[in-house]
């Protein structure tokens, strides 16, 4: 795809409204004083009652202008609010449509409802339908169909039916179908408090006969809402609307985008025209582009039904209650070469046929009936990269499953070790900005080191987009350390950390930096700086701007550096040799004070990254490091203080965000703050969906990250952004905590697994795949990618469950039978954290690796295998804790505890200890 790296004009405006702050003291996003607001004419709306639903039909344009639930009509899942400035041509509604058409030997044509309304013609209407409409006349001049719509309340949900007819004399091709899906999915104007009890957000399924639509609202409370296709209907493709400069066509909203907004979406039932124009440079698509032909005077009908689910556990529920196939693929839709998956299918209709795509990706074999759920199993066969799985049903409809292939999990982390210690590698000692050595931002486009971008922090180690980088390398060691990597990781910190990105002395010893590549002309000869890049904007900081100590969120990433290094040097002999372990966890502790202190603003704000300072304290207290450790906890108990006087304590330097949320989950679970935690819970989960789909299976939202670390800068959505992995830290945490809630562990999974699809077959880590059909690649640009990499490396864990519907499972390993026994086999990278369910066991080891374990119900023993010894492991580090309340407490066997944990003397020959309740 020829995209240019320059930012568009529309680019640096969206960044703009974020990014201005240069005085560390000044909030990010300053209020300016509200203008006026124009006033608009009422909209006259017809209302109705349907099931569930208090609805209202716009009077002019009979589209969709009200959808409340019935017990909470104060709520409305459409923009009800904004109406009246959105009732002009060029805004869409639910209600409208969009097609693309061509006769014979013809170009493709394009017509919208929407783009310049007509008076439409209401119809008369019988039985369950209660308003129709010809929309003909709206459609745009000479197009040569009849299109109807009709509303109709079937059993309780809410139906949208267009019906088309050819009046033509010749074939009418049909390459694009798409009905605007707009929800109120829009927080420009609302504050945090407004957004989460007013907003909601969408989430599809595209997966063909079985696709779907979730909305849900922000504070995670239901009812949420689920758009369900009638009989041909597919969800084939979700196609953005963009805003008019932007798009090459008319299929357009004119509802500015920008980071408060992401935009709304077309449910898209035929997409060929679209894969042949716009999409004809972007990567496969969800599912194969189709198109449709209407033959003289031949009819064809599609639509929509709009139900409500209780609350987001409920929906899949709701799904099966309606008729329609559900898939839970355990444990999700990524699948290691070694390790294949579960899949669940629950179908009125009996299967006919499962077709992989790439030809042979994919082996499926069949495992039984559990009651009315086939169970199936789904295995790689070496081909890494995307897979689509077509389930053909007897009806003649399809359901498709999208998968990642992965390498062994062990390999993944492996290679991306080896990239960023390697290929990402900067020795320069002439480097004039000190980055030298380092870790810096990759174009996997370009194939190299990116030493100069516009967005100054890309190329300076700081910030997320730069951070990113090192990070990854960096927390690749705490659970598979390579004494190479230490070895450059830890010079990194002590040559070009300390004392450049970070004070190493003075009144403000342990601030980090926002960057240390910045943009000052006069310093350098002419044409120093690439003369093909736009230096122009704010981005491009100056060497006192970037020196700026004010942006908390940069010193996460200097904590977990110097955190991973204690780790290693406590935990592991040889590996670091510059320093003991107590000066790294004395810079840790440092940098999470200096964030307070020379950061205060933002450090009110959950960071990304943030459980790192919990770790610290904890191994503060473990080291008998009291002064610091009351020090820090009296700091965090601040933070966590002011965040419980908040309804929703989710702020940033975005006017919504995702990022926060993980660490303030954190603290108040530490602080014993549970209602707090529960809630943070809860809306987490609104934006953090489970579907089968390992594109959007566990997948946080985020749509505007591209503009900062992205090589491609707009709106959009992100596949697995850092939020993805992040984000799954709590939910995995509140699983641990109740093991019953078995949706927890399903969307935190598949949050820490869809955070590996990232990685490439050479180690290269993409910021984010772009989602959009137009592009539908991951993004070159290494970016910010190394926090949603921490958030896989910290909760990288075997999951054993027992489920009351489908038996005995493994997420993150293999599971098995064996007597009375259960016998585990970890495969999740990391090997060194085991989660048993029904002991409410968590086992997680400091040093060593779980080789495989034994679970024996009855008794409740388990008895662990552990890897022999290596030179720079010759003894294990086990914690052993009871995370579910009133379980039975487990010791190990004739252990002795130290700093919290056993420690396990290894030998040549695998170790095995044996864990037993007190």
């Amino acid at each position: 795809m020829t995209l240019s790296r320059r930012f568009s004009p529309l680019a640096v405006l969206l960044a703009s409204v974020s990014l201005t702050l240069t005085a560390p003291s000044a909030p990010l996003f300053a209020q300016e004083a509200a203008a006026e607001k124009p006033s608009y004419p009422p909209v006259q709306t017809v209302p109705y009652t349907v099931g569930p639903f208090t609805i209202a039909l716009r009077a002019d344009t009979g589209t969709l202008a009200r959808l409340s639930p019935s017990a909470e009509p104060g709520f409305d899942f459409t923009p009800a609010d904004r109406l009246a400035e959105r009732q002009y041509n060029g805004f869409n509604h639910i209600g409208d449509l969009h097609l693309r058409l061509r006769s014979a030997g013809g170009d493709w044509q394009d017509f919208n409802s929407a783009h310049e309304r007509k008076q439409i013609a209401a119809l008369a209407t019988k039985g369950h339908v209660f308003a129709a409409y010809d929309i003909t006349a709206s459609m745009g001049a000479n197009i040569p169909l009849e299109v109807t719509r009709e509303w109709a309340d079937e059993n309780g949900a809410l139906a949208m039916y267009f019906t088309l007819t050819n009046t033509s004399a010749a074939p009418v091709e049909v390459g694009a179908l798409g009905m605007p899906m707009v929800f109120d999915n829009i927080i420009t104007d609302r504050d945090l408090e407004q957004a989460h009890a007013e907003a909601s957000f969408v989430d599809p399924y595209i997966g063909r006969d079985a696709g779907y639509l979730q909305v849900t609202r922000l504070n995670g409370k239901g009812p949420s809402l689920l758009v369900l296709p009638e009989n041909g209907t597919p969800l084939e493709a979700y196609e953005p609307l963009k805003n008019p400069p932007e798009a090459e066509n008319i299929f357009t909203d004119k509802t500015q985008r920008k980071q408060t907004f992401e935009g709304f979406y077309d449910w898209t039932v035929a997409s060929k025209g679209l894969a042949e124009k716009e999409w004809k440079d972007a990567g496969r698509q969800w599912n194969e582009p189709t198109s449709f032909t209407l033959q003289p005077g031949e009819t064809r009908r599609f639509g929509l039904r709009m139900v409500e689910s209780p609350s987001i556990r409920s929906i899949e529920e709701t799904l099966i209650a309606n008729g329609r196939p559900v898939a839970v693929g355990v444990p999700g839709y990524v699948v290691p070469m070694d390790s294949p998956a579960d899949l669940f299918l629950n179908a009125k209709q009996k299967v006919s046929s499962f077709t992989a795509f790439p030809e042979g990706a994919l082996k499926v074999t069949k495992e039984g009936q559990k009651g009315a759920w086939q169970h199936l199993k789904v295995a790689a066969t070496g081909q890494w990269g995307r897979a689509r799985l077509t389930i053909a049903y007897a009806d003649g409809s399809k359901q498709t499953v999208s998968y990642y292939v992965t390498k062994p999990l062990a390999q993944v982390n492996a290679d991306i070790g080896h990239f960023t210690t390697t290929r990402q590698w900067f020795d320069d000692p002439k480097d004039p900005f000190g980055r030298s050595p380092a870790i810096l931002t990759y174009d996997r486009e370009a194939e190299k080191i990116v030493t100069q971008e516009p967005r100054v922090w890309i190329s300076g180690m700081s910030d997320e987009g730069g951070a990113g980088a090192w990070v990854a390398g960096m927390i690749k060691q705490l659970d598979n350390p390579d004494p190479a990597e230490v070895a450059r990781l830890e010079q990194l910190v002590n040559e070009t950390v300390l004392g450049n990105l970070q004070v190493k002395d003075g009144e403000h010893k342990g601030g980090v930096k926002k960057s240390i590549f910045y943009y000052e002309p006069e310093d350098f000869p002419a044409g120093y700086y690439d003369p093909e890049a736009d230096w122009t904007s704010w981005t491009s900081w100056s060497k006192k701007d970037a020196a700026d100590l004010g942006r908390s969120y940069n010193y996460p990433h200097v904590a977990v550096g110097h955190w991973v290094l204690y780790r290693l040097a406590r935990n592991h002999d040889g590996l670091v040799k510059q320093h003991d372990w107590k000066f790294y966890l004395e810079w840790a502790y440092q940098t999470s004070v200096a964030m307070m202190e020379d950061a205060p603003y933002y450090a009110q704000f959950g960071q990304m990254e943030g459980d790192v300072f919990l770790d610290i304290l904890k191994d503060l207290k473990r080291e008998g490091m009291d002064a610091e450790a009351a020090h820090l906890e009296r700091l965090m108990r601040e933070r966590a203080d002011h965040w419980r006087s908040l309804p929703y304590p989710y702020g940033s330097e975005m006017a919504w965000d995702s990022t926060g949320q993980p660490e303030v989950y954190a603290w108040m679970r530490y602080f014993g703050y549970q209602p707090e935690a529960d809630s943070t819970r809860e809306v987490i989960l609104s934006y953090d969906p489970t579907v089968p789909s390992w594109g959007y299976n566990g997948n946080a939202r985020r749509y505007w990250d591209f503009l900062y670390g992205g090589k491609y800068p707009r709106i959009e959505r992100q596949i697995h952004h850092y939020g993805s992995a992040l984000n799954a830290v709590p939910l995995l945490e509140a699983y641990r905590a109740n093991p019953k809630d078995f949706h927890l562990l399903r969307v935190g999974f598949g949050g820490i697994m869809g955070g590996i699809t990232n990685i490439d077959q050479d180690g290269f880590g993409s910021a984010a795949f772009h989602a959009w059909p137009d592009m539908m690649k991951w993004d070159p640009y290494t970016g910010d990618y190394g926090m949603g990499y921490y958030g896989h490396a910290i909760s990288a864990g075997t999951y054993v469950v027992n489920h009351p519907r489908f038996g005995w499972l493994s997420f993150g390993g293999d599971v098995r039978k064996d007597g009375k026994a259960i016998a585990i086999t970890p495969k999740d990278g990391a090997r060194t954290r085991l989660f048993i369910a029904p002991a409410g066991l968590w086992v997680t080891l400091d040093a060593g690796k779980i080789a495989a374990a034994h679970y024996t119900p009855a008794t409740g023993e388990v008895t662990i295998t552990l890897d022999p010894a290596t030179s720079t492991t010759p003894k294990a580090r086990v914690h052993v804790e009871q995370t579910v309340a009133g379980s039975a407490a487990y010791r190990l066997k004739g252990g002795t505890l130290e700093r919290d944990a056993y420690t396990v003397n290894l030998s040549a020959n695998p170790t095995e200890i044996t864990l037993t309740t007190r």
